[in-house]
């Protein structure tokens, strides 16, 4: 009997040590777990789990890694169009998180890291084939972050990094715009759009072009001259409209809105020997053989080309962001947030993705969590 009385204790011991072990690690998981905003399929914007909101399991530093903490996000174009592709036709295990521009402080660093410590502000545009900031917490690689700007509020950084570096490297990247260009011609087309909006500023600011940008509405005009553009043209008779400016042809031409539908107008208006890119890609090839005559030079430019291969020059975005930095806390570039909106959540990225997907939208819209 006594035999059987320990064996009983011995038993109500070990089922509470095993309950209370896993109560432990339960609660342990549930402190490393994370809100999260994304989608198993495909859907419009409209349909009612477009978006969804999920807990998912909080991301851990290593390698060359930080842990970011999310303070604020922005909403650009390829967050619709990824939303809208990436999952046709097929339902996802695990949801997506999208969204690639993020500002936040370092949680945690992996064991790589040489350039941030915990408690730094920084702020980036992510790797497009790894998961988004649409969530509380985020893994990037160091090599391209860069450091908050100190004069600016989380939102208005937060609406910076993935533009400004698009715009930094199609001007000093692809065209290879230096000192010797100062005071060429440069035509923008959609200029009152997030990627635009900053081009317009480093081409004036920074570059020293004479900025030609096209725009069509009151309020797309005046947006554009505040970014600092020499000129604003209507883009719906494109050719005409360059030519009553009083320029028979353009040294450099950017596209921010649909390469093959401009393209004629383009091939036309660049000087001989000139230089045009392109950052919308297109569902048919261009008719490179309208530039042979010009010996016109043209170049597609792809954000997340250096984090997708990990190039070798992959840490010029850390480099970028920092200038940038400099640049917007001295002044010399402004932010081009216009709309903030409180709280991450799924009406907001509904309501941020339909106005994107309506074509409208001027600079750039900001959530704040």
């Amino acid at each position: 009997m006594k035999i059987y009385n320990h064996i009983h204790v011995f038993t109500n011991i070990f089922v509470w040590l095993r309950r209370t072990i896993l109560q432990e690690l339960i609660y342990n998981i549930k402190i490393d777990r994370m809100k999260a905003i994304g989608f198993n399929t495909s859907l419009p914007i409209t349909a009612e789990n477009s978006f969804i909101a999920f807990e998912t399991a909080e991301p851990v530093a290593n390698g060359r890694n930080l842990l970011v903490k999310i303070t604020a996000i922005a909403v650009n174009p390829v967050d619709f169009k990824v939303r809208q592709n990436s999952a046709k036709d097929i339902t996802l295990e695990t949801p997506k998180i999208i969204g690639w521009d993020a500002v936040g402080t370092v949680a945690a660093v992996g064991d790589e890291v040489s350039l941030f410590k915990v408690g730094d502000e920084v702020y980036y545009a992510g790797d497009i084939n790894k998961q988004g900031c649409n969530a509380e917490y985020q893994l990037v690689d160091e090599r391209i972050v860069g450091k908050k700007p100190k004069n600016l509020s989380i939102e208005e950084a937060a609406a910076m990094p993935l533009t400004v570096l698009t715009a930094w490297e199609i001007l000093f990247d692809r065209l290879r715009i230096n000192e010797k260009d100062k005071g060429k011609t440069i035509l923008m087309i959609g200029g009152a759009g997030g990627v635009g909006s900053i081009a317009i500023q480093v081409a004036k600011k920074i570059a020293g072009l004479t900025v030609i940008a096209t725009a069509s509405r009151p309020e797309t005009i005046a947006w554009c001259k505040a970014q600092g553009a020499d000129y604003v043209l209507n883009h719906k008779d494109l050719v005409n409209e360059v030519r009553q400016a009083g320029f028979q042809y353009v040294d450099f031409i950017l596209d921010f809105v649909d390469a093959n539908f401009y393209w004629d107008a383009m091939a036309e208006l660049i000087k001989p020997q000139g230089h045009m890119a392109s950052i919308t890609g297109s569902a048919a090839p261009v008719a490179l053989n309208k530039l042979k005559n010009k010996s016109a030079t043209f170049s597609w430019e792809f954000m997340y080309t250096r984090s997708s291969f990990e190039t070798d020059d992959m840490i010029e975005q850390h480099h970028i962001l920092n200038q940038v930095a400099d640049l917007l806390d001295q002044g010399v570039l402004k932010t081009t947030l216009k709309e903030v909106l409180i709280g991450l959540s799924v009406d907001n990225l509904k309501k941020a993705h339909q106005q994107l997907e309506n074509g409208t939208t001027i600079g750039k819209i900001v959530i704040k969590y």
